[in-house]
């Protein structure tokens, strides 16, 4: 199975917090938490159209500016979800500047700020450059099984998790994946491109036999006879958790969020031997991330956040996680 998420994380294990995840045959970007963003390219910026954040202290989220100098002026609409509080954070960042040349462009930028101050209940506000991102549209939403965004065949799960107070965790997911025979597509004499991801779409949203499949030459197909060029699976899975205290309530939470996940990219500030230090600080040691991977039955555990005092022993951090996740 070709992957449909690659993630990778912006400023590797030490540096600030940021989860920058591609989607395969698509423009747009997801991001987890928004610490130093230097190292994205303008171009990897811009395709940011979903942004999820833990919480708000600032190496998580010192990068919002980058973005916004960047997208100002551009027809963009940027869908950001984040802890209790989140809106109002957004609105004095925003605020802290003049927008007194707004009427000058065509173009507008939009945030969507959902924040997420209950298990099912969340509150959306409007922000938009051609209102000087006054606040529109706020209203209470409900949110079902704990899915904060759903976008073309993917999914963002959340849990409120404890730091020093709310602190979300996420899951990213592909309910399914759709595999395209491409040897049955040669026998078929059928081209490549683009056409194909209409078809796997059709397939994964269980669209009736006659739904039409236009083919790359502009003809079109009853979708009952172009099934069996694509077979469904399992879709991929990551989980992304960072500042959170090592509480049971805390751990319990976590594996039901990243239950079965391909990935885990998971906070280890502490090594093993600092577990009191991390007790105080509210933050995983290493140790604990391992066994909250393990707990949680991921293919796959990547630790991250580590603390600068262990620089030049990540060897050492990695091997602690390991230790506990494949004890």
């Amino acid at each position: 199975m070709r992957p449909l998420l690659h993630p990778s994380l912006v400023n590797g294990r030490f540096g600030d917090p940021a989860l920058f995840v591609e989607t395969l045959h698509q423009r747009s970007a997801l991001l987890f938490d928004m610490g130093d963003l230097t190292p994205l390219s303008a171009r990897d910026l811009l395709r940011v159209s979903h942004a999820f954040i833990s919480h708000t202290h600032i190496d998580h989220f010192i990068g919002f500016d980058a973005l916004l100098r960047l997208a100002v002026g551009r027809e963009k609409r940027v869908t950001m979800v984040g802890p209790a509080g989140f809106a109002a954070r957004i609105y004095h960042k925003l605020q802290g500047y003049e927008w007194d040349l707004v009427d000058r462009y065509d173009a507008d930028l939009v945030f969507d700020v959902s924040e997420l101050y209950a298990p099912a209940r969340a509150r959306r506000t409007r922000f938009r450059f051609k209102n000087a991102f006054r606040r529109e549209q706020e209203e209470e939403l409900g949110i079902s099984n704990a899915i904060v965004a759903e976008e073309s065949g993917i999914r963002v799960e959340a849990a409120i998790l404890d730091h020093h107070g709310p602190c979300l965790g996420f899951a990213v997911a592909e309910p399914a994946h759709a595999n395209v025979w491409k040897n049955r597509v040669d026998e078929r004499g059928l081209p490549t491109g683009q056409w194909l991801q209409a078809l796997k779409r059709a397939v994964i949203e269980g669209k009736p036999g006659d739904h039409p499949i236009m083919l790359a030459d502009g003809s079109t197909e009853a979708l009952g006879a172009l099934r069996d060029l694509v077979t469904i699976t399992q879709g991929q899975k990551i989980a992304y958790v960072t500042d959170v205290a090592d509480t049971p309530n805390n751990r319990a939470a976590i594996v039901k969020l990243a239950q079965g996940a391909d990935t885990l990219f998971i906070e280890s500030r502490f090594a093993a031997a600092d577990r009191e230090q991390a007790q105080q600080r509210a933050h995983l040691t290493t140790t604990a991330a391992g066994e909250i991977a393990r707990a949680a039955g991921v293919r796959k555990v990547e630790p991250f956040h580590f603390s600068p005092r262990y620089a030049g022993e990540e060897e050492r951090m990695l091997k602690e996680v390991a230790s506990a996740f494949h004890k």
